[in-house]
């Protein structure tokens, strides 16, 4: 996911600006502030990684509809990935859910729809 934002991002030219790709950890008891911030950086410097608490992030993960879990492995981890990258615009409100199978190109057609529409 990352990796495609990064690639999206990048294929916007000068409008790359005005994307801020936030990466929300779903395992909080494994991945620390400094490990979070580590991974969304290595994508793209301008990244941003996020971290709350355990009871924070069912929250949020319940609002937006993610279902996750700890799959029982030699390290345990919540590996279940939101079935869509959230897309919001420069006031905060929810505009696209991008599905994980589109393409950075087709990411791109999108976003550049909503910039247009923002505009």
């Amino acid at each position: 996911m990352l990796l495609r934002a990064a690639e999206a991002r990048n294929a916007l030219g000068a409008d790359r600006e005005r994307v801020q790709v936030l990466f929300i950890t779903l395992d909080p008891e494994r991945d620390t502030p400094a490990l979070v911030k580590e991974y969304a950086t290595a994508f793209d410097p301008s990244f941003v990684g996020l971290r709350g608490d355990l009871q924070r992030t069912r929250e949020v993960a319940k609002e937006f509809h993610v279902y996750y879990e700890k799959v029982p492995t030699a390290v345990p981890t919540a590996s279940t990935t939101p079935p869509l990258t959230y897309i919001f615009d420069d006031q905060g409100r929810l505009r696209l859910g991008m599905q994980h199978q589109l393409t950075a190109e087709q990411y791109v057609a999108d976003l550049r729809a909503l910039m247009k529409s923002s505009s």
